[in-house]
């Protein structure tokens, strides 16, 4: 018998939501989601999170929506629960939250993407409470590689001796970015990503247009898919897809110029993906995704050596490492087009 559908699940969840309630009779105290960003993750744990401390979850354990734990789950303000994660991700609930007085406050300064010592810290007081209806206390932690080293052995000593009542709920994007140390203490949970289908079916629903070509360019990510297509990056990756499909040292001059502005991190991103392809498609002839770029793919594949690509897509790895605080956006983007153009001399 299907799960019923629930508005705090996406379509492609339902099976993970019933392997997840299996769990339920001897919960661990910590639980790690992992799979990759952008497949609906967080909805999925935060869902989670609100049934464990719901008063009345349905037959399917799904919270009921309208005790008065689930009333202040959805204002953000239940005294039993706990998010934890950088800075930079605080305004997804701002508006919630009355948040825009924060903002401004931060607008000072860039806010951190790290999760902080002083953030893991500040769980002793919560943890130290007694619970408000001698229920479940829990934490939610995302993304869990935005740990920096102080916070995640902070985190390590927690759970190494992890207070009575209380429940972790980790997610993360990278496991092999986290410390063993931090992977043994935690039950994993794989959240995978959908079918191709599936994931479509959804985009279209949304009203995305091409979603065939934003999924693919998502890495079949449908929730990273959605907001690529109602952002303004189009413009941006189409004059970057057409000078990497044409590479050349004038090029990359030009195309620098015109790029300055947009954001590193993200062209950098978009690189790594087209060397991908070119890797692939050189050693099992597919492309992942820019399948629109086939016959351009193609053509660069014939020219460029394996182990060349292998050794770009290592480089383009150490450059996202810095590419949120380039010394000049311009001259990091000529460096790395000029590098890519290398490729096919």
């Amino acid at each position: 018998m299907s799960t019923p559908a629930n508005s705090s699940l996406l379509p492609w969840q339902d099976e993970s939501w019933k392997q997840l309630q299996q769990l339920r009779e001897r919960l661990p105290h910590a639980l790690l989601f992992y799979g990759a960003q952008g497949t609906g993750k967080t909805a999925f744990v935060e869902a989670f999170a609100k049934s464990l401390l719901c008063e009345a979850p349905t037959p399917e354990a799904h919270a009921c929506g309208a005790c008065a734990s689930c009333n202040w789950f959805e204002q953000y303000n239940h005294p039993d629960y706990r998010r934890v994660r950088p800075e930079a991700l605080e305004d997804e609930i701002a508006d919630d939250e009355g948040g825009e007085e924060k903002k401004g406050a931060k607008a000072s300064k860039t806010p951190s993407k790290e999760i902080k010592i002083d953030q893991i810290r500040a769980l002793a007081d919560f943890m130290n409470v007694s619970t408000h209806r001698s229920g479940l206390r829990v934490v939610m932690l995302y993304p869990a590689e935005a740990l920096n080293t102080a916070a995640a052995n902070a985190l390590l000593k927690t759970l190494e001796e992890p207070p009575p009542g209380t429940m972790f709920l980790l997610l993360s994007n990278r496991l092999d970015r986290l410390l063993p140390t931090i992977l043994s203490r935690c039950r994993k949970f794989a959240l995978p990503a959908p079918p191709r289908d599936v994931a479509l079916a959804w985009l279209k629903a949304q009203g995305v247009k091409d979603a065939d070509a934003w999924l693919a360019e998502q890495g079949g990510a449908p929730l990273a898919a959605l907001e690529a297509a109602q952002g303004d990056s189009r413009e941006i990756l189409d004059e970057l897809l057409r000078h990497l499909a044409q590479p050349g040292v004038d090029g990359a001059l030009r195309t620098a110029d015109k790029l300055q502005k947009a954001p590193v991190s993200e062209l950098v991103g978009w690189v790594q993906r087209w060397l991908y392809d070119l890797f692939s498609l050189k050693s099992t002839g597919q492309i992942r995704y820019y399948p629109r770029y086939a016959k351009e793919l193609g053509r660069l594949a014939e020219r460029a050596d394996a182990i060349a690509i292998s050794r770009a897509i290592k480089g383009m790895g150490e450059r996202r490492a810095i590419a949120d605080h380039p010394l000049s956006a311009k001259l990091f983007i000529e460096e790395m087009l000029i590098d890519y153009a290398g490729l096919f001399d």
